[in-house]
């Protein structure tokens, strides 16, 4: 039901929407969700936020701040949009300073038809051979330690295993002093808000996934999962116990969303 919330714990089963399943067959279930919304992915979410994730993400990237020849790797990053905007913005940065010194990406998610997704919308001229995409496991990040500058992950974690798992890996493969975003929906900050974000995600969005992506099944699956997700303060200890330092978060759209960010 709204507004239920669940803590990850070592039992067999996991959470998937308000379900429990057995912790063995969550990856294949949220890989068949996104196996199914591919397709209509981008534009599912420009109509489920009206718009607004473009401000949410672009804001990730502002507090990013992209430099010259640094490393980012995206995981969850499906169909690339923060790996597209971290280059755009390391390069405004070289263009400024006169520094010829390429950022590159790494787009990693364990779905590969996001990735085909991502690499049918096509590479501007400037993106072309710096975004590597990769099919891999959160929980288990084909990469090496201390690989990148930055680390994010958008609307992801949620769907993840094991989260802590995740975390630990993500702090792995950066660098020291590298930064970590996840940008993850949330609790609201207020309860007449919360109520309507309610009213608006049970009562609209499957029906939008129902007949923009003749998929209600995946889309009631997607805001079931962000009821089971941590509050904003429990998820910055989660953090935290994964190695992470200086973890802070900002609330956006009244909590509807939330930025947390660590450093390694």
């Amino acid at each position: 039901m709204p507004g239920m919330s669940t803590t990850q714990t070592d039992t067999d089963t996991v959470s998937f929407g308000f379900a429990d399943v057995a912790r063995d067959d969550k990856a294949s279930l949220v890989r068949g969700v996104f196996d199914r919304s591919a397709r209509r992915y981008d534009l599912m979410n420009d109509l489920m936020s009206l718009g607004i994730h473009r401000v949410w993400k672009d804001m990730v990237m502002t507090r990013a701040n992209p430099q010259p020849g640094e490393v980012h790797i995206d995981v969850a990053g499906g169909t690339g949009d923060l790996a597209r905007s971290f280059l755009a913005k390391a390069d405004a940065v070289a263009a400024r300073r006169g520094d010829d010194r390429k950022a590159t990406a790494i787009v990693l998610d364990i779905n590969e038809q996001m990735l085909r997704a991502g690499v049918k919308r096509g590479l501007k001229p400037h993106e072309d051979g710096r975004i590597d995409w990769v099919t891999g496991n959160a929980e288990c990040l084909p990469l090496p330690d201390r690989t990148a500058h930055c680390v994010t992950i958008s609307t992801g974690i949620r769907n993840v295993t094991d989260r802590a798992a995740a975390l630990k890996e993500m702090r792995r493969v950066l660098k020291p002093g590298g930064r970590f975003l996840c940008l993850e929906f949330t609790r609201p900050t207020s309860r007449a808000w919360e109520k309507a974000y309610d009213a608006w995600s049970f009562n609209v969005m499957p029906e939008l996934g129902h007949y923009v992506a003749k998929d209600r099944e995946s889309y009631q699956y997607l805001v079931e999962s962000i009821r089971r997700f941590p509050n904003q303060d429990d998820f910055a200890d989660e953090l935290r116990a994964a190695g992470f330092r200086r973890v802070s978060y900002t609330n956006f759209s009244g909590g509807i969303a939330a930025l947390h960010v660590g450093w390694a």
